[in-house]
């Protein structure tokens, strides 16, 4: 989790005045136990008061960078997670085509060709050609970071689910790359206007506000 200079309660409701952020007991509790105890924090209110500002305030006091992931009706797992840079494996495509010549030189009849050619099947599924989101970037900091997924509320069920997987182990399964286990553990803040229920199983694993 993001660890910072709080030692007690007091020491964030003090970190966070000096944020131009007046706290009261219960969310520098909140915020305390968040880190002492890997949980998330559900904050549910009326738009305008202060639910984003918190995860602001929280990212300034521990000095972590703040990513955001804003939520919204058919919000997936390409604009939330990772999605596969097209663009630039369909020039790498072209460029392979280009140089196939060099590529096979040497080779000997189909099966020695074949060989040669898979050496780059795994470049096109690599780090290379990932383009991480909010969630992946948030498990694969090396620093730490403070992660706010605001107005839940707003998205759909399926995405609550995906959000519930994620937040119970703070790690995701990339079936070309394995598993990507998060090196430290965000400070996770979840909001809603309480546009709808969220549902109970996600809930349960948060620290409510």
């Amino acid at each position: 989790m993001t660890k910072g200079p709080a030692k007690k309660i007091e020491d964030i409701t003090k970190g966070f005045a000096k944020n131009n952020y007046i706290c009261s007991k219960q969310i520098s509790s909140a915020v305390y136990l968040a880190n002492e105890l890997e949980k998330p924090i559900l904050v549910e209110g009326p738009p305008g008061v202060g639910k984003t500002e918190l995860a602001n305030t929280a990212a300034l006091y521990y000095k972590k960078d703040l990513l955001r992931l804003q939520c919204y009706e058919g919000l997936d797992e390409t604009k939330a997670l990772y999605e596969w840079r097209y663009g630039k494996q369909l020039l790498y495509t072209q460029i392979l085509k280009e140089q196939m010549q060099d590529v096979l030189k040497g080779a000997k009849g189909l099966k020695d060709s074949l060989d040669k050619l898979m050496k780059f099947e795994d470049i096109f599924f690599s780090e290379d050609f990932l383009e991480s989101r909010p969630l992946l970037q948030a498990l694969t900091s090396n620093e730490g970071s403070v992660l706010l997924i605001d107005e839940v509320d707003k998205s759909d069920e399926e995405f609550e689910a995906l959000l519930l997987e994620i937040l119970s182990e703070f790690q995701i399964s990339i079936p070309e790359l394995g598993v990507k286990k998060a090196k430290i553990k965000p400070l996770v803040i979840l909001t809603s206007n309480n546009s709808r229920e969220i549902g109970d199983a996600l809930k349960r694993r948060c620290l409510h506000l």
